[in-house]
């Protein structure tokens, strides 16, 4: 063996050396392409570490190239007709070694060309298409080359986030939760992406109408405005699905849960009225409005002893109430019951509850350009800005917005989706398809046409007084999105409620209706004004205060004897203790040290 040798690894496997790695490597690549060995073989060669690296196993992501030889593509123009005229397919590219399938390291060994025009003599494999680079989620989108890089993982997110059909089959699902919008659309504007996968199949949008204004400051930053008349004719018009389940679950020693309407004799009856929509069998009935809080699911197990002894001396099996209840905060209509198994042969009960969402004050859309915005006024129709030719916009967006973001790829869509829809026809936004200038031209050539401004400016007039705005106003069409993000699941309110058991403060979560959260910083805030008797409102009055006992000579925390009707100090025996309010967290903490053999004393200020 020998030190300048080339080490071989197969799947990080070291396998032995051969004495040039560049031409192994090579060697393997020309036998994958003749079909010798594998397609799914990937081979790179490392210099700096002279090192060739093999890679056979599952899971790697891979991406097909064309292959480049002495400068020439191997896609050449007969093999496309062939291909368009279906006489081969994909599959006979990658056999044939046109095409090939590149992983992460072997890209390290390859120099890929964009376009036919780019290939030079040491290029070694070229794009399919330029915007095979981007994943799926991008490339649904329209134009991504023309925003901000770091604006597409946010669209990413609302893509992923969008209200519309989901499923074909959504009757027939238990989703834990599931979106339906009402009125899906398809975009005017598409990309081959969107096209190939046919994710027409599952719109997840609508094209909204939308000028570039400001209303009165109430779409200031990410607020947006929106027409209620669109609203009223389905913009955004949603149905939410909630699945509640539960189950007989066994326990040891034979006994097991019961779907039943509860005794009244059982542990935790809430009532006759509670149960009131339970069909015979302890289950809601279908089509039944339901409000927070309303049992759904009747049932009831066995007491967490096993026997408890009346006063007879004689066994009584007890139970107690275990019911699902509708979610703090949610109305809606039983859409439908399912009953079934478990695999461990135990009843399974489903329930989907339904509720209707209209878009309102605080409910969250986007476009597929990462432009995001919260409702933050539903205008009437004949409020809103009107154009000459008596065209409303669905939506007013901040103009700030897009420079500010550098997302000029939602200029675009809206003149182009403006330029397609006066023309009844649809356009491409696939990545890296046509240059901006090539674009603009395209589309304002159309819009001239139509008797429209080349750059989609339009004169509108202000619907409360009717005068003629003196900017012209950029309006086109968009496609947005819905989001999930709705007030309506969000809204939570308290006064007064539960509390830990071990702080005695407020829950916290929705679900278990609890109080917001202040903070250290919210606390900062009121510092920072000065409002000292805000601060203790919020953070002890409204939290856990407690009232204790301090003792003014050792400053341990005492008790009082109702007996003898006097304040007691377990520590010095004194009864000289004085009343004050603390925080029950800090007293809970007091406790804690002395568990640790630590006395914390408390010294309190004379008057």
């Amino acid at each position: 063996m020998s030190e300048n040798n080339c080490k071989v690894y197969l799947d990080g496997r070291a396998m032995g050396e051969v004495k040039d790695g560049a031409a192994f490597a090579e060697e393997i690549r020309k036998n994958r392409r003749l079909g010798i060995i594998s397609g799914e073989v990937n081979v790179a060669y490392f210099k700096k570490l002279n090192e060739v690296h093999i890679n056979a196993d599952r899971g790697r992501a891979r991406k097909p190239y064309i292959v480049v030889e002495k400068g020439k593509s191997r896609y050449t123009e007969e093999i496309s007709s062939k291909l368009k005229s279906r006489e081969i397919d994909f599959n006979y590219l990658v056999r044939r070694g046109i095409i090939e399938y590149l992983d992460a390291e072997e890209e390290e060994n390859a120099l890929v060309a964009i376009n036919e025009s780019e290939i030079t003599e040491k290029t070694t494999h070229l794009e399919i298409d330029p915007s095979l680079m981007f994943g799926v989620t991008v490339n649904s989108s329209v134009f991504p080359e023309f925003n901000n890089m770091g604006r597409h993982a946010i669209a990413w997110n609302f893509m992923k986030q969008a209200q519309g059909l989901y499923a074909t089959n959504f009757n027939m699902r238990y989703d834990a939760r599931g979106y339906l919008l009402h009125y899906p659309q398809e975009p005017i504007i598409n990309s081959i992406t969107y096209r190939t996968m046919k994710l027409n199949r599952h719109p997840n949008g609508q094209n909204l109408v939308v000028a570039l204004s400001t209303y009165y400051g109430y779409n200031m930053k990410d607020a947006v405005v929106i027409n209620r008349a669109a609203v009223d004719r389905g913009l955004g018009r949603s149905t939410f699905f909630r699945t509640y389940s539960d189950e007989e679950r066994r326990y040891p020693g034979g006994q097991k849960d019961r779907f039943v309407i509860p005794a009244a004799t059982t542990e935790g009856y809430r009532g006759e009225h509670a149960y009131a929509k339970l069909g015979e069998d302890g289950i809601v009935e279908p089509e039944m409005d339901v409000n927070e809080g309303d049992i759904i699911i009747g049932k009831v197990s066995p007491p967490r002893f096993l026997e408890e002894q009346t006063s007879f001396g004689v066994g009584e099996e007890k139970s107690r109430d275990n019911s699902v209840d509708l979610r703090s905060g949610e109305v809606g209509t039983v859409d439908n019951v399912m009953f079934s198994e478990t695999t461990g042969a135990t009843k399974i009960v489903k329930v989907r509850v339904r509720s209707n969402k209209v878009p309102e004050i605080g409910d969250k859309f986007a476009s597929r350009q990462s432009q995001k915005g919260v409702v933050a006024l539903i205008v009437n129709q004949e409020d809103m800005p009107f154009t000459k030719d008596g065209i409303i916009p669905d939506m007013l967006l901040n103009p700030i917005g897009l420079p500010n973001r550098m997302t000029y790829g939602h200029m675009l869509e809206m003149l182009g989706a403006k330029a397609a829809s006066l023309k009844g026809t649809k356009f491409d936004g696939s990545a890296f398809s046509k240059n901006g200038k090539e674009l603009v031209d395209e589309y304002g050539k159309i819009l001239t046409e139509y008797g429209f401004d080349k750059f989609g400016d339009e004169t509108l007039y202000d619907g409360r007084t009717g005068k003629r705005f003196e900017s012209k106003l950029f309006t086109g069409v968009v496609y947005y999105h819905r989001l999930w993000h709705m007030v309506s699941l969000k809204l939570q309110v308290r006064s007064r409620g539960p509390v830990q058991i071990l702080t005695r403060q407020p829950t916290e979560g929705k679900p278990r209706k609890g109080g917001l959260k202040f903070g250290e910083m919210e606390r900062d805030a009121l510092v920072g004004y000065g409002a000292s008797l805000l601060i203790k409102e919020r953070m002890l009055d409204q939290s856990d205060k407690a009232p204790v006992w301090i003792c003014k000579n050792c400053g341990d925390i005492g008790y009082y004897d109702y007996i003898k009707n006097i304040p007691i100090c377990p520590l010095c025996g004194g009864n000289d203790l004085e009343e004050i309010e603390i925080s029950y967290a800090f007293k809970l903490l007091l406790d804690e040290l002395k568990s640790m053999h630590i006395l914390a004393r408390s010294r309190l200020k004379s008057d």
